[in-house]
């Protein structure tokens, strides 16, 4: 499999591929993040998945697509190997653990994308943040002195877009956080400081 592969570096901000490109490679991240995005009919950007390292991403053949149905970002410096895409049906009938891993990982996303969806019909705004910072914690958490830092650049903008929230009240929820020692954040970078705390936040205890 290797040796079929090509490994690029992405500079921070690099969009890899675009949705409704021809999906004619898919890819391996080894190191760094990616942020997939999609605009809706009225044009808005939405973030709807960070995929950490040690994923494949770009794999609209196990979903039967044949243009990427979304715009994969380096969130942050990337480094991945890729294929073109006639290999796809070889590795997967040829390498088992290819085949499994694939399909985990799609039924992965779907249901993330579920649960987000779940979110935006039944929870308040603060209770969406709350759940988002930690999806991103559990993605691509890693342990400091002063918590757990979301391991690669985030701006309130990309939770706003993330959440379906404004970006005046995620930066209002962020800043009453940090008052109450929930999260530090500085620019594009956030800290969880009390995991606990904000578990609670996102999941309230039934009254």
């Amino acid at each position: 499999m290797l040796d079929l592969a090509t490994c690029r570096r992405y500079p921070e901000g690099t969009a890899i591929f675009s949705a409704g490109m021809p999906a004619d490679r898919f890819y391996l991240l080894l190191d760094g993040a990616i942020r997939v995005l999609r605009t809706t009919p009225w044009g808005d950007q939405i973030v709807v998945l960070h995929i950490p390292a040690g994923q494949l991403f770009g794999i609209a053949p196990a979903i039967g697509a044949t243009s990427y149905p979304g715009t994969a970002v380096a969130a942050s410096e990337c480094i991945a190997l890729s294929w073109q895409v006639r290999h796809w049906g070889d590795f997967t009938s040829r390498h088992p653990g290819f085949a499994t891993e694939t399909w985990r990982l799609v039924g992965a996303r779907m249901e993330e994308l579920h649960t987000r969806i779940a979110e935006l019909a039944t929870r308040h705004a603060e209770q969406r943040v709350a759940a988002a910072l930690l999806r991103m914690v559990a993605q691509a958490g890693r342990r400091t002195d002063a918590g757990i830092e979301i391991g690669f650049p985030v701006t309130r903008q990309n939770i706003s877009d993330m959440t379906g929230t404004t970006l005046h009240t995620v930066s209002r929820m962020l800043s009453a956080w940090e008052k109450e020692g929930v999260v530090a954040s500085r620019r594009r970078h956030v800290v969880v400081t009390d995991p606990h705390r904000l578990m609670l936040i996102a999941n309230p205890p039934a009254p």
